[in-house]
């Protein structure tokens, strides 16, 4: 790999909180699914998903849709693809989770308490789209036949606990859009 490419993926990757302490970085031994991460976030634009996903997600069929396996805490992988969305200015992630999760009983998940505390800790202040399973599932089948989608399997097993991240212009919001549609139909209208 290139040497500039090394230092600037190495840059950008302590500026995202991915890894520690600049005397042990090397980008080279970064794990593969942060370096996706990190390439696949540069490329991707408003309509992509990245999915960090419980261990039993399936691996869908389409073309579009590309799973890794990241054999890494859940809690942690959404905080790096978090932190890596937010160091880009082209994309801002529009966050869904599983209508499902708020009703999984701490009797048949053991755990899961602990996770929605985490969970929403990790995602702080942000608006959280909240939509059934099945739903969030063909959104991402509908979005794969046209988009890219990324599905980082975790660690994790418990239901439900899947955080879908759709992504969305990060330099120009859906007001300004609204205004932009709204002057064109006045334009239209004279």
């Amino acid at each position: 790999m290139h040497k500039n490419m090394i230092s600037y993926m190495c840059t950008a990757l302590l500026g995202a909180g991915l890894l520690a302490g600049c005397q042990s970085v090397n980008p080279e031994r970064a794990s593969s699914w942060q370096q996706t991460v990190f390439e696949r976030a540069r490329l991707y634009g408003h309509r992509n998903w990245i999915v960090i996903a419980d261990s039993a997600y399936p691996a869908q069929s389409r073309d579009g849709i590309e799973t890794l396996a990241t054999d890494a805490d859940q809690i942690e992988v959404v905080r790096q693809v978090l932190a890596t969305l937010a160091d880009l200015h082209h994309v801002r992630p529009i966050v869904y989770t599983d209508a499902e999760l708020p009703y999984v009983s701490e009797k048949d998940a053991p755990g899961i308490s602990t996770y929605r505390e985490q969970l929403a800790g990790v995602l702080g202040d942000r608006p959280v789209q909240v939509i059934p399973h099945e739903q969030i599932i063909a959104k991402l089948d509908e979005a794969g036949a046209t988009f890219r989608v990324l599905i980082l399997k975790t660690d994790l097993a418990l239901p439900y606990t899947s955080v879908f991240l759709q992504l969305d212009c990060g330099y120009w919001s859906a007001e300004a859009e609204q205004r932009l549609r709204t002057s064109l139909g006045a334009g239209k209208a004279k």
